[in-house]
């Protein structure tokens, strides 16, 4: 899928690197890709934070620089926001977990433990609802069977589990190179709604992210999950953030479908699917344990919601389920918000992360747009 799959009649934010300038705040207009950094608003932290960001978005003044399938540079939309994901927030991918526990890493051992967990425990999770009276009954059985888990307890417990996903300004945008830690060798894709949400954590647009999972490391002990998650360029948002708008809304995020679809340079091909109809907490709940009086977060955030994707089909032998190759191309899709595409490296390969906040600082400053 390229960029002209994004619906135009949406009201689009993003970034995109100009040569010679550096980060710069776009938006869409008639298929043409248009500038508005300015002051006062010449990050997409800043115009968010506006309580008519929309109108901004749709008045600006701007400088065209091409239409939208143009060879540009796209940067991940978000700048200045912390970026924090949900894991464990859909009961098929809990399973998963789970197994991946079980397994402690082993993809070898994942098919036989999947057969006798998943019959016990699958069916019986999918309709409860996280923190309720028949949740904790569940729980209570479980651990008298031996089978509880820190994955079921995020799943189904009261609280959601949040982490730091990736560093702020170190994702990677559209047509990026995405990167794997170079110690895993059980890994794959995980395609979620992200969602825009300001510092008083009032949501204002949602777009697509993959949240690379090494499935090994984080087998290994929930404790490695930093170490699993947080690497150079394994963090992937993008094309650009949908607004809020008449005509798209949060109820929009909530009906979603993703498909997922990974080629291989061996001509593997694996197609995958992940129904926001079927989470386990509403993205509302999943924002309001995020942020509030509790934990503030002064320039916003970016909210991975989880994903129902787990992949188990087998790519190079029987049971050995699904892993990446180096030069997988990832496509993660939905209709309202349009196709993020990156390739597989090592995260050691990926081109190094050197522009921090200080960095977008002293550009802005020298462009007088501070």
């Amino acid at each position: 899928m390229t960029l002209d799959t994004m619906d135009s009649d949406g009201l689009w934010l993003g970034r995109i690197e100009r040569a010679g300038i550096g980060p710069c705040v776009v938006t869409l207009r008639d298929g043409r890709v248009v500038d508005i950094t300015a002051k006062p608003a010449p990050t997409v932290r800043d115009i968010l934070e506006r309580d008519d960001a929309v109108d901004y978005v749709r008045s600006a003044k701007g400088l065209d620089i091409g239409p939208l399938d143009a060879d540009h540079q796209w940067l991940a939309p978000c700048d200045l926001q912390a970026v924090k994901a949900c894991g464990v927030t859909f009961a098929g991918s809990m399973v998963e977990r789970v197994i991946e526990e079980q397994a402690a890493g082993d993809p070898s051992k994942a098919e036989a433990i999947r057969t006798r967990i998943g019959d016990r425990i699958g069916e019986s999770l999918s309709n409860i609802v996280p923190g309720s009276d028949a949740a904790a009954q569940v729980k209570a059985a479980l651990i008298s069977e031996g089978l509880w888990s820190p994955y079921l307890e995020v799943g189904i417990g009261p609280d959601a589990e949040v982490f730091s996903k990736a560093q702020v300004l170190s994702s990677v945008g559209y047509g990026a190179d995405i990167g794997l830690h170079p110690i895993s060798t059980w890994n794959n894709p995980e395609p979620e709604i992200v969602l825009a949400i300001t510092s008083q954590g009032e949501i204002k647009g949602a777009t697509l992210g993959n949240d690379v999972n090494l499935r090994d490391v984080e087998g290994r002990s929930a404790l490695l999950l930093s170490k699993a998650k947080d690497n150079n360029a394994s963090c992937a948002i993008g094309p650009m953030i949908r607004l809020f708008d008449e005509i798209y809304s949060l109820d929009d995020v909530r009906q979603a479908e993703l498909t997922l679809t990974v080629n291989g340079p061996d001509g593997f091909v694996l197609n995958g699917r992940s129904s926001m109809s079927q989470i386990s907490r509403d993205p509302i709940d999943l924002v309001l344990q995020t942020i509030g009086r509790h934990h503030q977060y002064p320039d916003g955030i970016m909210l991975f919601l989880g994903t129902l994707f787990a992949p188990t089909q087998d790519r190079d032998t029987p049971g050995g389920g699904f892993t990446h190759k180096l030069g997988d191309v990832v496509t993660i899709a939905n209709d309202q918000l349009g196709a993020l595409t990156n390739a597989v490296r090592l995260s050691t390969e990926c081109p190094e992360w050197t522009f921090g906040a200080s960095h977008l600082m002293r550009n802005l400053a020298q462009r007088g747009l501070l």
